[in-house]
């Protein structure tokens, strides 16, 4: 069916061209789902947009067709016939111009503005392929492409250099490549995306951006000397949480140099090690064997070789091909065993219901089927084969439940959670573990008199607990404590100020959605335009 009316322009003015006065509609046509609107210019002339002299003199005309937003579930085309007019100005180079309808679209398109306007913001929320399949349900009539040039032509959000500045990174490709996102921390918002996470941008921008006061940091050293160098008079503030996260893997480390503490010594494990027959194991502290062992001998011998010739560790990084965190490792370390990594076994869903499982099967309850329907009844993601496993080693074991130490990581845990959020038996576990050990008892004073400097923005009392964590030279929380001497004014700024990080960790995750929205097919630019503007 084909409809055509003939109509005054003001009711289709206010209807399909959302109060533009500059064309008339001199006939609508509908047929085949898309309406079509014929127009033409109004003005009897127009303006010389290179002399600005007023010309009513038509040299020819053309036909544009713009499409619009879609009318009654249907696609709208305009077909606009444009005048060419021609200059009168004899200094003017331009002979002739077009006649311009800027509230309705812009030069050379094929959208009209509000259309255009529309799919931008679609662009924004969907990225490409959604946004695709979005605008063809909506009758848009636009691509994926379509969409993503609409995001880039949008204009970059203006802003004020923010007074507190917080700083941090985010992958692009994890463990290749990363860039820096800078948010006022004032008010929650990015303010700019970095291509890189080194020091020259960052200072580049604090330059070109100064007033910044206060700036919110990880201890990256990059950051470090960018913000140094960008804004010397700027406060550096090192993010708590990062301070506290830092500590975690030195208490890991501690406890991992100390494992042996964490077995419960039985009469025969006893009598064996008397008479140097556990295992086959030397009685002196190289426990390790092997030849992993023997690199790691070697590697740490070498590199404290290096330093007593008086190289940097940047250098011994340079002339051995090695990262700068492998020779701080070896570096920090007194002794070569303090290199070698706890082995954790490998996490299994069962292991939240092993010591009910253990505790049952001590009562008398050895049906696999039995305690299998017992944990699916409280939903525990787990199967039948695995509690058939476990309930297997339970019986080939001759005393019935064994006894299972505690790991590094849960050891781990203990130490650095608050005492309160530890259960009955974490704390029976805890006790045990400290009277069996004097250097974790020793490291859980260290690690509780650094939380209350944290709670407390204590920040005045950390020089005294780095002295203190230096004299007891326990394996990790020693190179953590004098770690923190390279960037203590900004330590002891995040352990005293109310300043944090918490907002640039927010954006971070937001961009890892954006990321995921654009399956990785992004450009730095287009993702740039979209954390800016979303």
């Amino acid at each position: 069916m084909v409809l055509v009316m003939q109509t005054d322009a003001p009711f289709w003015e206010s209807l399909v061209f959302d109060g533009i006065d500059d064309v008339d509609v001199e006939a609508v046509t509908a047929a085949f789902g898309t309406v079509e609107v014929v127009a033409r210019g109004r003005a009897a002339g127009a303006v010389c947009p290179t002399c600005g002299r007023f010309s009513d003199r038509v040299h020819d005309r053309y036909l544009r067709r713009l499409r619009d937003l879609p009318l009654a579930d249907q696609g709208l085309l305009i077909r606009l016939t444009v005048r060419r007019f021609i200059c009168g100005s004899a200094d003017c180079p331009r002979r002739t111009f077009a006649e311009p309808f800027s509230r309705l679209a812009a030069p050379h398109a094929r959208f009209t503005t509000r259309l255009n306007h529309v799919l931008a913001r679609v662009g924004l929320a969907l990225a490409g392929r959604a946004g695709a399949r979005l605008a063809a349900e909506l009758n848009f009539g636009a691509g994926r492409m379509t969409l993503l040039r609409r995001v880039m032509a949008l204009p970059d959000p203006r802003f004020s250099t923010p007074r507190v500045l917080g700083v941090d990174d985010f992958a692009i490709r994890r463990g290749q490549t990363y860039s820096t996102v800078l948010t006022s921390v004032e008010d929650h918002r990015v303010v700019d995306v970095l291509p890189t996470r080194e020091a020259g941008p960052l200072a580049a921008w604090l330059m070109r951006h100064p007033g910044v006061e206060i700036i919110c940091r990880d201890r990256a050293s990059a950051y470090a000397e960018g913000a140094r160098r960008g804004a010397p008079d700027a406060l550096q503030v090192a993010d708590r949480f990062h301070l506290w996260q830092g500590l975690g893997r030195a208490v890991e480390t501690c406890v991992a140099a100390h494992r042996d503490c964490l077995r419960s010594p039985s009469p025969s494990g006893l009598l064996l090690e008397a008479t140097g027959l556990l295992s086959g194991r030397p009685q002196d502290d190289s426990a390790p064997v092997g030849r992993r062992a023997e690199r790691k001998k070697a590697a740490h011998a070498l590199v404290h070789e290096l330093l007593a010739q008086g190289h940097s560790r940047r250098a011994i990084a340079r002339h051995l091909g090695w990262g700068l965190n492998t020779v701080l490792r070896y570096a920090n370390a007194a002794r070569w065993q303090d290199t070698i990594r706890d082995n954790r076994p490998r996490p299994s869903r069962l292991d939240p219901y092993k010591p009910y499982l253990e505790r049952r099967f001590a009562a008398g309850c050895t049906s696999v089927t039995l305690l299998h329907n017992e944990l699916v009844a409280v939903n525990a993601p787990v199967t039948y084969q695995m509690v058939r496993a476990h309930i297997a080693t339970l019986r080939e074991s001759p005393v019935g439940t064994p006894h299972r130490p505690p790991t590094v990581p849960q050891v781990t845990g203990w130490l650095t959670r608050h005492p309160t959020a530890l259960s009955e038996d974490d704390r029976a576990g805890l006790k045990e573990v400290l009277a069996r050990c004097p250097e974790l008892d020793m490291a859980a004073g260290h690690v509780r008199d650094f939380g209350e400097i944290l709670t407390g923005r204590l920040g005045s009392r950390l020089p005294a607990w780095i002295d203190a964590v230096d004299a007891s030279q326990l394996p990790g929380l020693t190179g953590f404590a004098l770690h923190l001497l390279r960037d203590l004014y900004a330590v002891i700024a995040g352990l005293t100020l109310d300043w944090s990080s918490g907002s640039i960790e927010g954006a971070v995750n937001r961009i890892k959605k954006i990321k995921r929205q654009l399956y990785g097919r992004a450009g730095f630019e287009l993702l740039r335009k979209m954390i800016l503007l979303q």
